[in-house]
């Protein structure tokens, strides 16, 4: 299909209305897509994003400084805070438009922005502004870059419990699609749950490309309609004593975005079998590394099928939306919980299916197998090699063939061949490129 470049850089447009971007070029155009469903709805919002860079989305702030003039076209303001707390504290401000008289829009939605370190710093801010809410046609993504290898950090990281620690819910986009789908779907709960939500990004969601639809009518967001809504919403409103404020957010509005999505069906079933016997459930990057996987196994979807293997999709790592998942869960033998670093899923997996009986219920491991042994670990990276072997055996307990076996061997082969090549030089203590602290500290 023939390809022609559009007005914004880097960026080149089917025939068919995709364009091809990158993960962070996707997260400057999804403020401009909420905008245009905004418009479409007859109402008068803006934008405000601001954050602080760092790797994985060091150059997200570039690529808003590149795209200016189509977002001031689209009503959004981009500032660059100074901080990630302070720039927090702005985001939890533009939730307030309308409690006060005076208001140009009818809402303001907005982006945070950080990585893992600036997450954690951020808990105050987070913890205060999700306890008192998001405005009804404003609604905030709060954008987690998460470093899990340390590639450019002092430390290894993992935002996920730190949003759990606030009561945000967390979604994990599992590539440029994602980006763009779930960041839509993620402000409409945040409008509608009356809570932040995380949205968690790592460098192969944000530094790849894909070619993505940015019809920005394209998806149907459902409100839910059987969701008990309390007298007077769950939205930001004044005054609000700090204790209505938690039992709000513990009683309704952690329930409401699970309700959210369960009636977008944001968790799905991805690869599904006429018999299910073994199923895996996974979340963002480790869903792709799980398709690569059984890609190497020479397992396909008809072949999967014919063998009793399910795969679930998880969008909306926390809270774990329960009907979805236990309908999955239903007549399995076992299941494999596939997830990059501590356990989030399998946790809430375990603690939802504990009270099944006995003979109904599936066996499930993650983190660990039956015998403790480490098979998934937290510390590092989950290859799609290892993630093959872990499921090559586990499988094996429902099903063996020659074809899954060749394609073992032959993993084992490469991975001695790559392990007799030289490693790679280690990186010496320094500020990454880009990094503003390369000049600021001079």
């Amino acid at each position: 299909m023939a390809l022609k470049q559009v007005s914004l850089d880097d960026k080149y447009e089917l025939e068919s209305g995709r364009v091809y971007m990158t993960g962070t070029q996707a997260l400057v155009r999804l403020p401009m897509l909420q905008h245009q469903r905004d418009a479409a709805a007859g109402l008068k919002t803006a934008c405000f994003i601001s954050g602080y860079r760092g790797s994985p989305l060091g150059g997200l702030d570039t690529a808003m400084w590149r795209a200016r003039r189509f977002l001031e076209k689209n009503n959004i303001l981009f500032r660059a805070g100074v901080n990630e707390d302070l720039a927090a504290t702005a985001i939890w401000g533009t939730q307030q438009v309308g409690l006060f008289p005076g208001a140009k829009h009818d809402g303001v939605f907005a982006m945070w922005y950080g990585k893992g370190p600036g997450v954690d710093r951020s808990g105050d801010a987070f913890k205060h502004a999700n306890n008192a809410g998001t405005s009804a046609h404003g609604g905030v993504l709060a954008l987690a870059g998460d470093d899990h290898t340390c590639r450019s950090s002092t430390l290894p990281h993992q935002s996920d419990h730190a949003f759990i620690d606030a009561s945000i819910p967390v979604l994990n986009p599992a590539g440029v699609q994602d980006v763009i789908d779930l960041g839509l779907y993620g402000l409409a709960m945040s409008r509608y749950s009356g809570c932040w939500v995380g949205f968690k990004t790592v460098a192969e969601t944000v530094e790849t490309s894909a070619s993505v639809a940015i019809d920005p009518l394209r998806l149907e967001i459902a409100t839910p309609t059987d969701f008990d809504m309390p007298e007077g919403g769950l939205n930001i409103r004044r005054p609000d004593p700090p204790n209505s404020q938690e039992y709000r957010l513990h009683r309704y509005k952690l329930y409401a975005a699970i309700a959210f999505a369960r009636v977008n069906r944001l968790d799905r079933v991805a690869i599904a079998s006429p018999k299910p016997r073994f199923g895996i459930v996974t979340t963002g990057k480790s869903y792709l590394d799980v398709r690569q996987a059984l890609e190497d196994l020479g397992i396909d979807e008809a072949y999967a099928a014919e063998i009793g293997l399910t795969v679930y999709k998880v969008a909306m790592a926390w809270p774990l939306e329960p009907e979805g998942v236990r309908a999955f869960a239903e007549g399995l033998e076992e299941i494999l919980v596939v997830e990059e670093k501590r356990a989030v899923v399998e946790n809430q997996l375990k603690e939802q299916l504990y009270n099944w009986e006995a003979a109904k219920r599936p066996r499930i491991v993650g983190k660990f197998d039956e015998a403790g042994d480490w098979i998934l670990p937290s510390a590092g990276a989950l290859t799609p090699a290892r993630i093959a072997r872990v499921i090559a055996k586990r499988l094996a307990r429902f099903h063996t063939s020659p074809r899954i076996e060749e394609r073992l061997a032959f993993l084992d082969a490469k991975e001695k061949a790559l392990a007799s090549l030289h490693p790679a030089p280690a990186r010496i203590p320094y500020f990454c490129s880009g990094c503003p602290h390369n000049t600021s500290t001079k």
